[in-house]
């Protein structure tokens, strides 16, 4: 699995509550058409963590690096009913960071003729 995260803020005026609830929407739509595994929200608890990630922070589980370019894919198309589920999201987000990790070791890792 590769697990593409990312940390934001909410723009100030923002409900928290009502954001999430259009992000899971957006999220929960990318899901329900196979676009991606799963998500997951969470937020800081009593403000722990590296100011810079900011506030929230999302993890998206895709198969492979295939699949979440059909995700990308699908949501650039800037048409249908994820265009508007994606807008409720984005114009509501600042400061935004992201980062692509993998579950280690890779399926695929042969042990025992490492050179490195």
């Amino acid at each position: 699995m590769d697990v593409y995260h990312i940390w934001f803020d909410l723009k100030p005026g923002t409900s928290d509550t009502q954001f999430v609830e259009r992000l899971n929407a957006y999220l929960g739509h990318l899901v329900a058409e196979e676009k991606i595994r799963s998500f997951r929200v969470t937020r800081k608890k009593l403000g722990l963590g590296p100011p810079e990630l900011g506030d929230f922070h999302v993890t998206i589980e895709v198969t492979d690096l295939a699949e979440l370019d059909k995700a990308f894919n699908h949501v650039a198309r800037r048409a249908g009913e994820v265009e508007g589920l994606h807008a409720a999201v984005n114009q509501h987000v600042q400061n935004a960071r992201f980062a692509l990790y993998r579950d280690f070791p890779d399926p695929v890792r042969e042990r025992g003729e490492e050179r490195f």
